[in-house]
């Protein structure tokens, strides 16, 4: 379904302009502010290094445990080509390692934020292979395996006016991994995304769109395969997490942990028992009587139950749960670390205990680095009107502030006089009641000061309402700069899609973005950024 759209929706710039790059800090819930601020229990987290020579000593440490054929075994799932295959190959002949992030699918390649994760890993292995000398290849986790087809099949772009939301119904059942699920026709949604590009220097992107997003391709085929080619320039692989390859090097962990079913259990139960002991909630809840793997014998993706582990022990369509896959991950690539965001960050927590109990290196996790994308057209609708990104955050707040202040000034200062005066009286008419001994509660005083300034209140937002009709225009260009910065009232780098941003700035948007991307991994390797390091040093979150 494609929601309004008219040929004059696109974002056009009469001239080439640069959008302003914004890093934010992650917005981060209670466990990941804990594990940021060092001040998670000790042991839930592995540390990292914060220095040349320690880093150099777990690379070579993690890439001791590898033979030299995991490239090999795995190069079916990665179908790397260009930079990103010559990365691959340096990292396999050279005794070098990789750093990970990943997503699930998201329509036309998601949110923001999945290119912000790429790019975080980017950055940060460069700065690794930088300061360390080894061989760092940056690599994507498409987790095709993934059955959320909620979120894989909608994506929101921004227009003149506002925000428009994207989506597709399901056109097979639901349950199947998004490697397995139809996408079915998507040619009014594409040209949707065309229109909200507008006049793009940058082609590229939606000449892949168009070229992989077909009726006969799957859900998680036309992710990885737009993935691969978008990011294949820039020396990033993308790994499909359902392809034969993949899930035969995880097959011999992940029947491993079915088969230690009852013991990863109770190390997961056990660390819960912690996380909420100590004051928070575990991101990933514990599933009583489920394995940590999915079976997809019947089509659908289904947890095995721990009591049915010995009829699925031998078999080869065995997938890891979220709190098992960096487990695999780590156990089927030499990475350095993984890149993760504040969900990722928070049940990371979860993860070691599991590792303990299967008899592996436990995965460690560092955290990616956020943006905003600040465009021309909305900085000049910000500068115009003296609004900050973050006043968007509230839904309704920057339009009612506004309108405000259009009203007449003695219309403004009558109403507050009358607020005072009314509150004045009424405090009068209380206390005379109290001391006459008036035959009526408190309560019934209070009442009527709620009703009259209730009254008064919607007279107020009366006549904000008449000034937002009558500055229509205003109202607009507030809506459009909402739809950039907080699009359906999510945070951008969360709701937004990122190819009309790329198709609209090309190379001069990427560029900006990874020199933010890489001040955060430069501050990553030396320890600077986050205590999940050895080394504590305070960053602030944002909720």
């Amino acid at each position: 379904m494609v929601l309004g759209f008219t040929p004059d929706d696109s974002l056009c710039e009469s001239e080439v302009s640069t959008p302003r790059v914004l890093s934010e800090p992650l917005s981060l819930n209670p466990l990941a502010v804990a594990a940021m601020a060092g001040t998670a229990p000790p042991g839930w987290y592995e540390p990292l290094p914060h220095d040349a020579q320690s880093w150099r000593e777990r690379l070579q440490s993690i890439r001791s445990e590898f033979s030299g054929d995991w490239r090999t075994k795995l190069s079916p799932a990665f179908a790397a080509t260009g930079k990103a295959k010559e990365r691959l190959d340096a990292v396999a002949s050279g005794q070098g390692v990789v750093v990970t992030t990943g997503q699930q699918p998201g329509l036309f390649g998601g949110p923001v934020y999945t290119l912000s994760k790429a790019l975080s890993a980017l950055a940060f292995a460069d700065s690794l292979q930088e300061l360390t000398g080894v061989p760092v290849a940056p690599v994507f986790w498409a987790a095709t395996d993934d059955t959320d087809f909620r979120e894989s099949s909608s994506t929101i772009v921004s227009v003149h006016g506002g925000a428009q939301l994207l989506r597709f119904d399901h056109p097979a059942p639901l349950g199947l991994p998004m490697s397995a699920m139809p996408l079915g026709d998507v040619s009014a949604q594409l040209e949707a995304v065309k229109r909200a590009a507008g006049s793009a220097i940058d082609p590229t992107p939606i000449e892949l769109l168009e070229r992989f997003y077909t009726p006969d391709a799957t859900v998680g085929e036309a992710y990885v395969s737009f993935l691969r080619e978008l990011f294949a320039p820039l020396g990033i692989a993308v790994i499909d997490a359902s392809h034969p390859a993949t899930r035969a090097a995880a097959n011999p962990l992940v029947t491993k942990a079915l088969e230690l079913g009852s013991e990863v259990a109770d190390a997961v139960t056990a660390r819960n028992h912690e996380i909420e002991s100590a004051g928070f909630t575990p991101q990933v809840q514990d599933v009583p009587g489920l394995s940590l793997v999915f079976s997809s014998s019947s089509g659908s993706r289904k947890r095995i139950p721990i009591k049915a582990a010995g009829k699925h022990a031998s078999s080869d369509d065995l997938g890891p749960n979220v709190l098992l896959r960096p487990v695999v991950e780590r156990a089927i690539l030499p990475t350095a670390t993984y890149i993760g965001g504040p969900a990722e960050i928070a049940y990371f927590a979860q993860i070691g205990p599991i590792a303990g109990a299967i008899g592996v290196a436990r995965p460690a996790i560092l955290p990616r680095w956020s943006c905003t994308i600040i465009e021309p057209h909305v900085e000049r609708i910000l500068e115009k009107l003296y609004l900050l990104p973050e006043d968007f955050r509230d839904p309704h707040e920057v339009e009612a502030r506004i309108a405000r202040a259009k009203l007449p000034k003695a219309v403004i200062e009558e109403l507050n006089a009358t607020r005072a005066a009314l509150n004045e009286r009424l405090d009068a008419l209380s206390e005379a009641a109290v001391e006459e001994r008036a035959p009526v509660s408190g309560a019934v005083t209070e009442g009527l000061r709620a009703n009259l300034l209730r009254r008064l209140d919607r007279f107020e937002r009366r006549l904000i309402a008449a000034a937002k009709r009558e500055h229509a225009d205003i109202m607009h260009e507030i809506a459009t700069a909402r739809g950039s910065l907080y699009p359906l009232g999510k945070q951008q780098e969360r709701g937004l899609n990122f190819v009309p941003f790329l198709a609209r700035y090309g190379a001069i948007l990427r560029q900006e973005m990874l020199a933010e991307a890489r001040e955060h991994a430069r501050r990553l390797t030396l320890g600077r950024a986050s205590p999940i390091l050895e080394q504590p040093v305070s960053l602030q979150g944002r909720s």
